[in-house]
Order: C-alpha cells, then structure tokens, then sequence
C-alpha cells in the first residue's frame, strides 16, 4: 500500500505512532460532521462546493433529489480508483466517510433550524468547516471520495499540493454552475471554494504530520 500522504518522517529516531480504531473512528465521525454542517451551511442559501459534492449539488438543484442521494451515488465509481491505488484500508474508511456525510447531510437540518443567514458568511464558515473536517479525514487515511482520491493520490505520487490541485478542480466545477445558480451565488461559492482550499494548502502538507 502507498505511504500516507501527510507522513513526515520521524525527527526523533522513532517510528510515527499508528493511529488506533477508536481514534479513527472519532475521527471519521467528527470529520463528516464538520462538512455535513458546511453542507449545510452552503445548502441553505444555495451555494456550491467542488468536487463530487459540487457535482451532488448541481445535481440536487436541477432535480430536487436530495444532495445526500446524489453525493453517495456519484462516489461509487471511485472506489475502485482508491482500492487500486490507495488501498483497501483507505478505501474502506473513504466508504464509511461518504456514508456518514451522506447521513449527516440528510439529518443535520431535521435536528438544526437555521433563519437568516448571510451569503458571505455561510461561504466563509462552510468552507473553514468542510476544510477542517477534511484535514480530520485525511490524516486518519481517509477522504470524501471522488476528486479527494485523485488529489491525495496525485500529492503521494507526484508531491503535489493537495489543497492547490483540488482548489483547480474545485473552481472549474463552481464555473459550470452558472447555468442553474444567480452570479452573486456563484460568487460566494467561489469564495467559500478559496477558503476550503486554502485551509488545506496551510495545513496539509507533506513531512507536517507524524500520526499515520
């Protein structure tokens, strides 16, 4: 199985300390928590992220199938991607992390009540949001699936920045959104797509993070 991709090596002459099953599974479960709420968050004033979730709420906007529908169903073809070049333990916990996104989407806003609510702010809060709950995912060897896999397999493979690669592909989705969305929106989910991208291009880089 390829090495992690935020594994530095050891400053100390010892061996990184494995993370253990309770451990990713706090992590699995907060992580997906945190990007449900920036789901959300994008969702109720009808902003966009990237990726297979950008895709997912394209999708929900055009058909008013729900996002937790479509994000589950656009991952599956990815799977065999992340099976093949990360791993089955990456690929299983990736599966699992769509899965609870996909629940957290769906019932987060049953158990929350949200007003008004500022475009700006629901981009900057949702992409600090999905951001840090990302960097939870990914430093337990897991991702959300879809162009998550591409671009941490792309930063194992060939070093390139995680955060800079997915900010590329992140922008060319909201672009294609113009047709279904007001410009302000895409506006605001431009930004909401620089924040989360940037948070990881700060704090996800290779040799920063010991734990595997």
């Amino acid at each position: 199985m390829p090495a992690p991709p935020a594994t530095n090596p050891p400053r100390t002459g010892t061996a990184p300390s494995k993370h253990r099953l309770h451990e990713d599974i706090q992590a699995l479960l907060t992580g997906t928590l945190f990007v449900g709420m920036g789901v959300v968050l994008f969702n109720h004033v009808g902003l966009l992220s990237g990726g297979t979730a950008g895709l997912a709420f394209l999708l929900h906007y055009a058909t008013g199938v729900s996002f937790s529908v479509w994000f589950f169903l656009i991952n599956l073809p990815f799977y065999w991607l992340a099976w093949r070049r990360m791993g089955p333990a990456f690929t299983v916990k990736t599966f699992a992390a769509v899965g609870l996104l996909s629940i957290w989407a769906y019932l987060v806003p049953r158990w929350i009540s949200i007003g008004d609510l500022a475009p700006g702010f629901a981009a900057v809060a949702g992409g600090l949001l999905v951001g840090a709950g990302m960097l939870m995912l990914f430093r337990h060897r897991a991702s959300l699936g879809g162009f998550n896999v591409m671009v941490l397999y792309l930063q194992e493979r060939f070093g390139w920045r995680a955060g800079h690669v997915q900010m590329a592909l992140d922008c060319a989705i909201v672009l294609t959104a113009f047709a279904l969305r007001e410009p302000s929106q895409i506006a605001w989910s431009v930004l909401g797509a620089v924040v989360l991208n940037m948070t990881l291009a700060i704090n996800h880089r290779p040799g920063r993070y010991m734990a595997v």
